[in-house]
């Protein structure tokens, strides 16, 4: 996927208010706009079985988002959408208001995302996209699900700041600890 040119300035506003009756979602990054791709039946297969399995998971702990909902990366100066958002404490958003009136909210505090690989976005996913989320204090555990391969992978959070984020990788027959609970890969892509 990538973002090869940028367009025209658009403050934050704007593009919330765009957002809110559009028929394909965007992402913003620092003012500028930017399409996203549409997932494939299996993406939205796999979009839906991990988020049924974390819903099953968390046993009321945490609140699990759908890929409708906004994330806004503050130090980043980026809103997107995962394809699933976790959050195990209050939520916080971003509130986006003009002349008064509320425009929408964008959570601020996700403490697991996950994002369903597609070929087109695989690369973008993993490098820009993570490296977008990686500032997000609250961000304790990333998880990418192959949409060509039977993989899992859950990269999790050093403890210190200088420390590289582990990564845990499960394929056919194994399980992966998400966020402490383990979750069969078989069970995802059943």
């Amino acid at each position: 996927m990538g973002h090869p040119s940028a367009g025209p300035y658009v403050s934050y506003a704007d593009y919330f208010e765009a957002e809110s009756s559009a028929e394909e979602r965007h992402e913003w990054i620092d003012g500028v706009v930017y399409a996203m791709s549409r997932g494939t039946p299996e993406h939205g297969r796999l979009v839906s079985a991990i988020n049924g399995e974390l819903r099953a998971a968390s046993k009321g702990q945490c609140t699990v988002y759908s890929e409708s909902t906004m994330l806004y990366v503050q130090d980043a100066n980026v809103s997107t959408y995962a394809d699933v958002t976790v959050v195990c404490a209050p939520v916080l958003t971003m509130a986006v208001m003009r002349n008064g009136k509320s425009l929408g909210e964008a959570i601020t505090n996700p403490a697991l995302i996950v994002e369903v690989l597609s070929s087109s976005a695989e690369r973008y996913e993993r490098q820009e996209k993570f490296a977008y989320y990686k500032q997000l204090a609250s961000l304790e555990e990333y998880v990418l699900v192959s949409q060509d391969l039977r993989r899992i992978e859950v990269f999790r959070r050093p403890a210190d700041e200088r420390g590289t984020w582990a990564c845990e990788e499960g394929r056919d027959g194994e399980t992966v600890s998400v966020h402490g609970t383990p979750i069969s890969v078989d069970a995802v892509y059943a």
